[in-house]
């Protein structure tokens, strides 16, 4: 055989795939999902870069509205002749399946890659598992299974060759996040090697096959009946049996080109093993780590991974499976409430029963469901289970099963002595640690060529949440597929994580801890932990401080400390690599990284490198803090769910979580109470604002932008000034606004240990005199000030009847019921959900479309969601992202349902009541929809009804709380309204129900990365339009005018605030559909300054005619005036192309398409001005 050419990478494993797929792909249809995304991201890149595929051309990258019309496009493509492919996860795949039936049946070559994630049932969850791909199990096609970021880069290809060879669709698969996201040093044939395993007789007789009016003018698809039906479904059989042949030849043949052992089934352990666990995805790595270990020491273990799940060769299975086998374990990531079994469970043992091999025990067991981590004392535990006196099938490993008894026992003793280096690095999301450690690992696997392997574990919130960097590195290959717990080196970013965290449990003895804080150690010392400092003394560890936050300041990198604390890191690890090689590789990087963002963000980084070792001090470990003793603080919070739930998985603790504990709190069916993210008080800020009042003109604007309503604006009485802590009381201002303000206070308060310190309020501030009244300061100076916040925001009434909620003060100082929310700092969406919620709040019954706006608003256990002291506040809840139209409609529906209840009731006995009570009820009926006029009535009502000899009539009692009409909100992004909701929206929109419906618009797909969507602007850079959009923005406004009955605004806070303020109440006001679309900067559109100037830039947008700001209201057509109010002056789009190049997305268009970039900007202001005229004939 010749020599085979091969090369190493270190990538992850959507990048494995994007590269194999990209070989044989024609077109690729593409919709964003996580954690599939990056695969049809890279592919697009691939595409506009000019890489060609085996066929010599380039591939076409067509995008979709969502992943039933991707498959329905590959569809398309496969019946005119051209390969297809496409990539997904979770709900996404499941929207494919009716064309996957089409493709098996049809015998087309479709191939999906799947980066397998859970579905949402009781929450959602984006984490890996094999919920998605069981699902999809019954349609027929052919189903690969990767373990491995190398076994993708092999079985990749190997999924389209099959494809083509047995004329058969094949969904390839492999382990979301824990595969899909972990980098490895990877081993890839040359792809003329793949290409020359190419059938080119099949490829043309698929061709020859497409339907062509030119030649092969045939029909398909069409409608058969009871007669024949059934036949030809079997008549397939032969077909689909051929299958398993062909993929068993492609095995062998990879195997030999790669010299990895690849089959259907594939055996490895003890010859003579008595014990054997049969599973597939990335546990195999770490049960193949334990059989090794084990076996050393005498015991007689086996693993089968199962590659080709689909179809289910019961042959090839029992055939590996040693003859002196008596126990067997199958290990399913998934759970099918109601089956005997889970779905691999039953396939072994209908292959035993098959092909008569008797096995004495044969137990189906769960494991790892949404990425829950699986350590190897996980898997001894199964093995140790399989010969227990007393074991039980369907049991569960990796929880605490307290309420049905089945998770079997683990020897948390149990551990593997890794042949590697290991670190693990704490993290703020979005502060650069994830980003640094992913070039970390690259220049060690490039560099040393040693082997490498980097995980990124972190919660579902947009930024400010922990992440964790788990990284190792050695000169053998690594298997460790799960969570870092013995780390030779442990890396933290932010100080306050020092009493969050148990972090040094994680770190073997003699390890190395590195912690970047702005303390002295003097300072560090008294505040650090006894927990922290015992073991600190009992695992003889060295430990380093840093003050990278000071010298990413004084560089000019805000708060980016990563490039920083990376060179610290390589400083204090040079038996990896000689630390001046090191700062080279990572100069390298940075160049590469950064050069599209000009010469002085890459000279940025490198001087952050340079200091990497500068500001490096040892702290000296006291060998006494052995004999510290450690005493738990009990909260003091007197609230039970926060304490035993909230705070439990706030400090990474969630996986000691027992199963009973679900059972309490609402909890079973996902519920979350109210009132929780405000008490995290994550002090995760570097710097604050600071209200200083002798420059204050109390135009409350900084707490009518703030994202994380955490500046609020107070009016107070002499009462509750005195309330305040003693040094807190002068610092008030005498109320302004009139004879009715007289003896009143005013004061703006910080929450500085919930404020994210994005600085928006700061911008906004416009002060006295050209000085502004805040100031960023150093957070920690300012934490004192909590015990005042809290009593102001949590025990203080809101004066708010002084001034016109029409206005940005009177509206500021409604109460909020929406606070501290996991959105990124400076979130151009949360200002608009903030300010509904003090319109609105304690109305509101929201339905919510997946995407950022569920994220930072249902994280569990996090919701920034307020329930007041009268029980009232908003009702959120989260269906699907296709369905978020009709899941509102089918809420409001409800309440108009429950509403005729009543009214029918009360008339039935209204003639039956006491005269008062006839009186009150008329009044109720005529002013139903009235929520505010009702609410002077329905205490009264109710007592009337109460106390009413008609006993008919307290029928109505049973509905008190539907008595006040509900405010229905739908509200979404615009991935969700322009792009795969947008057929339900529309039907909503069609059918005249009285619901709000809020597009928080920011132009792209947010919470996925920042792909395209049809709100995108001609000549944006996104993800899935690497090279600029070429077509134009979606007229969404303009498509819903144009059915009359439509309330519709466009609303920009930052450019007309008051216009916003009049848009919502107006659309609540008006009994009928609204939509208000919100422009919302993104940290996606890579704003010039950050989104800290996102309130500047939404005015910039209107300013220049890229988004005019209107009013539609279809009750001004019918008193004859006219519908259409400008919000705005006309626009100058002389500033179009000063506005666009202020953001990456387009500034950086000359230099990835210098071609076409002058042509795309020109396109995108013409098709602006397009928009704005369209919109004008709206009031002709």
């Amino acid at each position: 055989m010749k020599e085979v050419k091969k090369s190493f990478l270190s990538v992850d494993g959507n990048t494995a795939a994007a590269l194999a797929s990209y070989i044989f792909t024609e077109v690729a249809a593409i919709y964003p999902i996580t954690p599939s995304s990056p695969m049809a991201e890279l592919v697009d890149l691939y595409s506009s870069q000019g890489k060609r595929n085996a066929f010599n051309n380039l591939v076409k990258v067509v995008e979709l509205q969502s992943e039933g019309g991707a498959s329905g496009a590959v569809h398309g493509a496969l019946q005119a002749g051209s390969l297809a492919t496409t990539y997904t996860a979770s709900q996404g795949l499941l929207l494919m399946i009716p064309n996957i039936y089409k493709w098996v049946g049809e015998l087309l070559p479709a191939v999906i890659h799947v980066a397998a994630r859970s579905l949402a049932t009781r929450a959602l969850s984006i984490f890996g598992d094999h919920q998605d791909v069981y699902a999809v199990r019954q349609a027929g096609a052919a189903m690969l299974c990767s373990h491995s970021v190398q076994e993708i880069a092999d079985l990749a290809p190997m999924a389209h060759l099959l494809a083509i060879n047995a004329s058969a669709p094949v969904i390839h698969f492999f382990d979301g996040f824990r595969t899909s996201h972990e980098i490895q040093n990877v081993e890839f044939l040359a792809d003329e090697e793949w290409i020359s395993l190419l059938d080119k007789e099949k490829v043309e007789a698929f061709r020859k096959k497409a339907l062509n009016p030119h030649g092969h003018a045939v029909t398909r698809g069409g409608a058969e009946n009871d007669d024949i039906y059934f036949q030809g479904r079997e008549a397939q059989n032969l077909h689909d049996a051929n299958i398993v042949k062909e993929a068993d030849e492609l095995f062998k043949t990879i195997s030999k080109m790669t010299g990895r052992e690849y089959a259907p089934f594939v055996y490895y352990g003890a010859k003579d093993a008595t014990k054997v666990i049969i599973a597939m995805g990335s546990v195999t790595e770490t049960i193949h780590e334990v059989i090794d270990d084990l076996n050393a020491k005498g015991e007689k273990l086996g693993m089968v991974k199962v590659h080709l799940y689909r179809p289910f060769s019961a042959k090839h299975l029992v055939k590996v499976i040693p003859n002196t086998v008596k126990q067997i374990a199958v290990l399913d990531r998934t759970k099918e409430p109601g089956a005997i079994g889970e779905p691999l469970y039953l396939d072994v043992v209908a292959a035993l029963k098959a092909e008569g091999r008797e096995i004495e025990v044969v137990l189906g067991g769960r494991y790892g469901l949404s990425s829950k981590d699986t350590q190897p004392k996980h898997i001894k535990a199964v093995y140790d289970f399989l010969s227990a006196k007393k074991n039980w099938h369907s049991f569960t490993v990796g929880i605490n099963d307290d309420v049905t008894k089945l998770s079997i026992k683990v020897d948390d003793n149990y551990h593997i002595a890794g042949k590697y280096t290991s670190c693990l690095f704490y993290g703020l999301g979005s502060d650069g640690t994830v980003s640094a450690n992913k070039s970390s690992i690259k220049i060690i696997g490039d560099a040393t060529h040693q082997y490498a392997q980097a995980y990124f574990a972190y919660d579902s919130r947009k930024a400010g949440g922990v992440t964790r960097s788990h990284l190792r590195f050695g000169k053998e290959p690594i298997r460790s597929t799960y969570y870092v717990e013995n780390a030779d080196f442990i890396s933290c970013s932010l100080d306050s994580y020092i009493l969050k965290f148990d972090m040094l449990k994680n770190l073997k003895k003699g390890g190395t801890f590195l912690l970047n804080t702005d303390m002295s150690e003097e300072e560090l010392i008294k505040v650090l932990p006894n927990r922290m400092k015992k073991q600190l003394a009992d695992k003889k560890a060295k430990f380093y401080i840093i003050n990278a936050n000071k010298i990413a300041s004084e560089i000019g990198m805000g708060r980016h400390t990563n490039t920083t604390l990376q060179a610290s890191f390589f400083y204090l690890n040079q038996d990896i690599m000689p630390y001046e090689e090191a700062k080279d590789w990572m100069k390298k990087f940075a160049k590469k990284s950064y050069a599209k963002k000009g010469d002085d963000v890459v000279e940025m980084n490198y001087r952050a490198i340079d200091a990497g070792n500068e500001g490096i001090q040892e702290v000296k470990v006291d060998p006494k803090w052995s004999d510290l003793k450690i005493v738990s603080k009990k909260n003091d919070s007197e609230d039970d769910y926060f304490e035993n739930y909230v705070e439990v998985i706030g400090s990474l603790d969630g996986y000691d979580l027992p199963v009973s504990r679900f059972m309490s709190y609402e909890l079973l069916d996902g519920t979350m109470q109210n009132n929780i993210t405000y008490k995290e008080k994550r002090a995760i800020a570097d710097r604050v604002p600071v209200w200083h009042k002798e420059n204050c003109i109390q135009c409350n604007q900084c707490a009518f932008v703030c994202p994380h309503a955490t500046i609020r604006a107070f009016i107070l009485d002499d009462e509750q000034v005195n309330r305040l802590p003693e040094d807190e009381r002068t610092d008030v201002l005498d109320l302004m606004g009139g004879p009715n303000t007289k003896g009143l206070k005013f004061r703006i308060q910080v929450s500085p240990t919930n404020c994210v310190g994005c600085g928006v309020c700061y911008v906004q501030c416009p002060g006295k005199k050209g000085v502004k009244a805040l100031e960023m300061v150093e957070a920690k100076s300012q934490f004192h000030h909590e015990e005042a916040a809290e009593i102001l925001y949590k025990h203080t009434e809101c004066r708010t009847d002084l001034f016109p909620t029409t206005t940005v003060k009177g509206a500021a100082l409604l109460p909020t019921y929406h606070e501290v929310s996991g959105a990124c700092a400076g979130c151009g969406e949360t200002p608009y959900y903030r300010l509904v919620s003090q319109l609105f709040g304690r109305d509101m019954l929201v339905a919510n479309a997946t995407g950022c706006s569920s994220i930072y608003s249902g994280s569990t256990p996090l919701t920034p969601f307020i329930t007041d002291k009268n029980g009232e506040g908003i009702a959120w809840a989260n269906s699907l992202f296709e369905d978020n139209a009709e899941f509102g409609f089918g809420m409001r529906v409800a309440v108009d349902y429950r509403l005729g209840q009543i009214v029918e009731i009360l008339e039935k006995y209204q003639g039956e009541v006491e005269e008062e009570l006839q009186s009150l009820i008329k009044d109720y009926i005529e002013h139903i929809k009235d929520k505010n006029y009702v609410r002077t009535i329905v205490t009264s009502l109710v007592e009337k009804i109460s106390s009413s000899k008609c006993e008919g009539i307290k029928e109505v009692l049973k509905y008190k709380n539907d008595l006040v009409d509900k405010s229905v909100w739908i509200v979404g992004g615009d991935g969700w309204a322009y792009d795969i909701g947008y057929g339900g929206l529309d039907h909503v929109l069609a059918n005249e129900e009285d619901v709000n419906i809020m597009v928080l618009d920011t132009e792209v797909y947010s919470n996925t990365g920042g792909q395209s969507s049809k709100s995108t602007q001609t000549g944006a850079i996104a993800k899935f339009a690497a090279a600029g959009k070429k077509t134009a923005k979606k007229n969404l406004a303009m498509m819903a005018m144009a059915y009359g009955h439509v309330y519709v605004a466009q609303v920009s806070l930052g450019a007309n605030p008051m216009a916003a303020l009049k848009a919502f109440q107006e659309a609540e006001s008006y009994n009928g559909p609204s939509l208000v679309l919100c422009y919302s900067p993104c940290q996606a559109h890579g704003i010039k300054g950050g989104l800290t100037n996102s309130q500047l830039i939404e005015k910039k947008a209107v300013e220049c005619g890229y988004f005019p700001i209107f009013r539609y209201d279809p009750r001004l057509s019918e008193q004859g005036k006219n519908p259409l109010q400008m919000d705005c002056k006309e626009p100058n789009f002389d500033l179009f192309n000063e506005f666009v190049m202020c953001q990456t997305r387009y500034s950086q268009l000359p230099k990835v398409n210098p071609d076409h970039a002058e042509e795309l900007l020109e396109k995108s202001c013409n098709d602006a001005k397009k928009r704005y005229k369209a919109i004008l004939r709206m009031a002709e």
